[in-house]
């Protein structure tokens, strides 16, 4: 075997693919509602996307942070547009080490070590964001030396004891929980964090790893709940498939030179793909979509009466049945040939598709639903 197998794979080769349709090794198509883990937030093999991938590899793909780099620069702008107030970009490829980074600037600036997390959290599998995700099973003996405690979305009570100790660099919140199974805190409870935040000296930390570049509706699902982080963490629908992620560091935070690094990040390429997406949803209005989308979803699932409670927000959203759903998305692939996605939560089906998808998709989606409902 050639493979470490640590994938439980389906029984598909996907070869080909345009807009939400995939297409296997025997010519069997597939619609995509779960984006390979919410990073195909614009299509398929979207036309700008291609062109401008395409156009940078004709002048040059990749040169290191050693040589300045404007698009870098105008990433940068281009995100900040979306934002209340002016942040810093620094890139890297992944969300894991969008998350290393982030809690790696708060453990500099406050001289602190300890991280504040929040039950059913997924933050990356690598150091401290795999020991701030709330999963004992992915923690290794060589994670467990990091000091993180969880709490409970909504528990005001120990949230306010443990940062009251002045010891925590960070707090990090995903708004919308990816893995965890798409649980919100409330406006309330998210104020209460950011209060707490800056009255004991705790930098906040927004993963926005698979909520952001529009998938909520906000740029930012933090802007939902009108918090202001200190430092926002991004990747997966940033790029569309390409590798790309990075951190925006509030203005008021000083750098120091060395302090961070990476040798892919913030390459031609990834830049060019995270421009491209921008363009996307700007022009295409693809923010605007998802939430009209998420009404629509709503009220079909109401019209269905499918026996679930919905989560999330825009296009990061899904059902909770109350009983585990294992057989219904396998029925889903194989006799809809439909693509969804679980979660840390047995009960719940992510959907988690392109933001261009239109309403008959969403239709199709739920009378699928229905047709297998539990």
């Amino acid at each position: 075997m050639s493979l470490y197998p640590v994938y439980a794979q389906y029984p598909i080769t996907i070869v080909a693919a345009q807009g939400m349709e995939l297409t296997d090794e025997k010519g069997e198509t597939y619609l995509d509602y779960y984006g390979g883990h919410a990073v195909i937030s614009v299509g398929h093999g979207h036309p700008h996307y291609k062109a401008a991938l395409h156009e940078q590899l004709d002048k040059i793909g990749f040169y290191s942070n050693v040589i300045q780099s404007p698009l870098q620069e105008a990433l940068s702008n281009r995100i900040n547009a979306h934002l209340e107030a002016p942040y810093q970009l620094f890139m890297c490829s992944t969300g894991a080490e969008a998350n290393e980074n982030a809690l790696k600037v708060a453990s500099f600036k406050t001289r602190r070590k300890k991280v504040l997390a929040f039950t059913h959290s997924f933050h990356g599998r690598t150091s401290a964001a795999v020991a701030a995700t709330d999963n004992p099973k992915i923690w290794a003996p060589i994670n467990t030396g990091h000091e993180v405690d969880f709490v409970d979305f909504e528990d005001f009570e120990e949230s306010e004891r443990l940062l009251a100790t002045s010891t925590y660099a960070a707090v990090i919140i995903e708004t919308v929980q990816g893995v965890g199974g798409l649980d919100q805190p409330t406006v309330a409870f998210a104020a209460h964090l950011q209060t707490l935040c800056k009255k004991y000296g705790t930098m906040l930390i927004a993963d926005e790893v698979q909520s952001g570049f529009g998938r909520t509706g906000a740029f930012f699902s933090y802007q939902r709940f009108g918090l202001e982080p200190d430092i926002i963490t991004m990747a997966k629908g940033m790029g569309n498939g390409f590798p790309v992620a990075g951190i925006m560091v509030k203005s008021d935070i000083e750098a120091v030179m060395g302090e961070l690094g990476t040798t892919f990040g913030g390459n031609f390429l990834a830049c060019r793909a995270a421009l491209a997406v921008i363009d996307i949803l700007e022009d295409e209005k693809l923010m605007d979509n998802a939430l009209h989308l998420e009404q629509v979803f709503r009220t079909a699932v109401e019209e269905a009466q499918l026996k679930a409670t919905i989560k999330g927000a825009g296009l990061m959203i899904g059902l909770d049945y109350g009983v585990p759903t294992a057989e219904l998305r396998k029925k889903l692939l194989f006799e809809e040939h439909i693509f969804v996605g679980s979660s840390s939560n047995p009960n719940v089906v992510r959907i988690l598709p392109a933001l261009n998808i239109d309403e008959q998709a969403i239709k199709h989606l739920v009378a699928c639903l229905k047709k297998h409902s539990i």
